[in-house]
C-alpha cells in the first residue's frame, strides 16, 4: 500500500507568514520520510481562514520533491475549464515524474457562491468541466456552448499525461469517476464501513462501463506522534471540538503504531493507496505527523 500527503493548507491565524513555513515543512518532511504522492487541495473564499491555494503552492512545493509522484485537487464546478487545464498543463511540465488530478464536485455554498457557481449547477459543471479538461489535455481543440468559447486549446500539454483521481460519493458520481476517471478517490470522512459501502458501488460502476481503475487511493486525516498517549490526547479534543463533523472511525491518530493498525483496514478493503492529511494545523505537529507517516508506510508496505 503507497502512502502519500494531501498538505494541510488551511491556517486559523492573522500571521501570514505562518502557513507557508508549516506547508514548506510538511513538503519537506514528505520528501525525507520517502512518502509515495504528494499533493494540495482547493477551496475558495474561506476569509478570516487563510487556504493557500492550489496552483501557487504546488508551484513552490515542487522544489521540494523528486520525480515522485505529484498533483493537486481541483473543485471543477467552480473553475473555468480552458484555465484549470493551462494550470494542470503548466504544473505538470514542472513537476519532474508522474502528475495526478484530482477532482471534486463542492458542497459548500458560500464557496460556490464566492466563485460565482451556483450549486444547483455543481451536476452540469463537473460533467462538462472534465469533458473540455480532458479533451484539451489531449491536444484537441475544444468549442463549448455553455462556457461561451469556440476553437480554444492549450500549450504547453502534460509531458507524461495526467492521472486522474475522482472524488465521489453519491450513486450520480461515483458512476462519473467510473466513465471520466482513472479511478475513484475516497473522502476523508469515510469509515472502514461506508468505504465498503461506496467502494463496492464503484467496482460495479466500472464493470458497467468496462473499465479497470488505476488504482484505489483514499484521504484520511491523521494525527501522528511518538506517544501514543499524546496523540490520543490531541485527537480526543480536536472530536470533541467537533473536528469537521467527522466520526472517530474516520480519522486516524497515535503512535505509528496504533495508526497503523487503524489504517489497515483500508489495505484489506482493497484500497492501494491512503493519502494523510494532518489534522493539527501547528506548524511544527503538521510536519512531525507527515515524517511519522513514513514509518505508517514502511508498516504498511508489509504484507
Amino acid at each position: 500500500m503507497r502512502v502519500g500527503v494531501s498538505m494541510r493548507t488551511s491556517f486559523a491565524t492573522g500571521d501570514p507568514t505562518v502557513g507557508p513555513r508549516s506547508i514548506v515543512a510538511q513538503a519537506q518532511a514528505a520528501y525525507r520520510a520517502g512518502l509515495d504522492v504528494l499533493t494540495v487541495g482547493d477551496h475558495h473564499g474561506t476569509g478570516p481562514t487563510s487556504y493557500f491555494q492550489n496552483v501557487p503552492t504546488l508551484g513552490r512545493v515542487l522544489a521540494e520533491w523528486d520525480s515522485r509522484p505529484a498533483g493537486c485537487l481541483f473543485i471543477v464546478p467552480m473553475w473555468h475549464p480552458v484555465l484549470m487545464a493551462e494550470q494542470i498543463a503548466t504544473l505538470a511540465a514542472f513537476a519532474a515524474g508522474p502528475f495526478v488530478v484530482q477532482t471534486g464536485v463542492g458542497d459548500v455554498e458560500s464557496e460556490s457562491k464566492a466563485m460565482g457557481a451556483p450549486l444547483s449547477q455543481r451536476g452540469r459543471r463537473i460533467e462538462e468541466g472534465l469533458r473540455i479538461a480532458q479533451a484539451l489535455l489531449r491536444g484537441e481543440e475544444v468549442s463549448s456552448a455553455m462556457w461561451g468559447f469556440e476553437h480554444a486549446r492549450v500549450a504547453p500539454l502534460p509531458p507524461r499525461g495526467v492521472e486522474w483521481w475522482m472524488g465521489a460519493t453519491v450513486e450520480v458520481a461515483v458512476d462519473r469517476a467510473a466513465r471520466l476517471g482513472d479511478c475513484w478517490y475516497g473522502n476523508a470522512d469515510l469509515t472502514p464501513r461506508t468505504a465498503a459501502e461506496v467502494l463496492d458501488r464503484y467496482h460495479h460502476a466500472c464493470a458497467r462501463h468496462g473499465r479497470v481503475p488505476v488504482r484505489v487511493p483514499i484521504r484520511k486525516d491523521v494525527l501522528i506522534a511518538e506517544s501514543r498517549a499524546e496523540a490520543e490526547k490531541a485527537g480526543d479534543a480536536l472530536l470533541a471540538a467537533g473536528y469537521r463533523g467527522f466520526d472517530r472511525d474516520a480519522v486516524a491518530y497515535g503512535d505509528p503504531d496504533s495508526v497503523t493498525e487503524q489504517l489497515l483496514v483500508y489495505r484489506e478493503l482493497g484500497f492501494t493507496d491512503v493519502m494523510v492529511r494532518p489534522m493539527t494545523a501547528t506548524p511544527d505537529g503538521a510536519a512531525r505527523s507527515v515524517e511519522l507517516a513514513g514509518e505508517v508506510r514502511a508498516r504498511l508496505a508489509i504484507p
